[in-house]
């Protein structure tokens, strides 16, 4: 989380949503090799408690999960800042992020938990491609999908801290917000600034 508390979001529920919407993570956690990370698809539950998730069994993370303390990473948009789209001179670059951070002792699913987490996420996504008739496991043979669920793990953090961070150049007044916006499209807002400084050129 950046220290700055202008980036940390004043709503509540914007994190939350963040988490539903991206809806995948980077789960760190450290193991007796040293610290591991894995990426994988997560579904956070209705009081926004828990976060589940499954990784392939062969991922050195799932051997050391179990009982241990985790930090899952949610990824949002990023982008660089040119220091020159500012119009005070005495700017350096920075970067503009989303990440929400949470924080928990994971728990090994069973088998009919982590099935149900494969509903859950097939069904969520497949209504956010628009998907008809959306996929479902009914459509597969039910030995193989058993075979398949054989290959993964499912876990469950239970959340004990949340870290969001929003950094969107809040530090900055509106008018240096709005040449960062036009500099990310592309706008060049720093030729405005070159030509006010060296009216000889006009």
């Amino acid at each position: 989380m950046h220290p700055n508390s202008a980036f940390r979001p004043r709503q509540d529920d914007l994190a939350e949503l963040l988490v539903r919407e991206i809806g995948f993570a980077a789960i760190f956690a450290s193991t007796p090799d040293g610290p591991r990370v894995a990426h994988a698809p997560v579904v956070l539950s209705d009081d926004r408690a828990t976060l589940q998730f499954h990784l392939a069994r062969g991922n050195a993370l799932t051997r050391h999960l179990s009982g241990a303390s985790a930090l899952a990473v949610v990824q949002g948009p990023d982008a660089y800042v040119s220091a020159s789209w500012y119009t005070d001179a005495d700017q350096v670059p920075t970067w503009n992020y989303v990440a929400i951070e949470m924080e928990g002792v994971a728990r090994k699913l069973d088998g009919a938990e982590l099935v149900a987490q494969l509903d859950t996420l097939s069904a969520a996504h497949e209504a956010r491609i628009g998907a008809h008739p959306p996929w479902t496991r009914a459509k597969m043979n039910p030995a193989l999908f058993s075979k398949m669920t054989g290959a993964i793990v499912g876990f469950e953090m239970r959340i004990a801290a949340w870290r969001p961070t929003i950094k969107l150049s809040q530090n900055k007044s509106a008018d240096e917000r709005e040449r960062v916006i036009a500099g990310g499209r592309g706008e060049r807002p720093w030729r405005a600034r070159a030509v006010d400084a060296t009216p000889w050129r006009r």
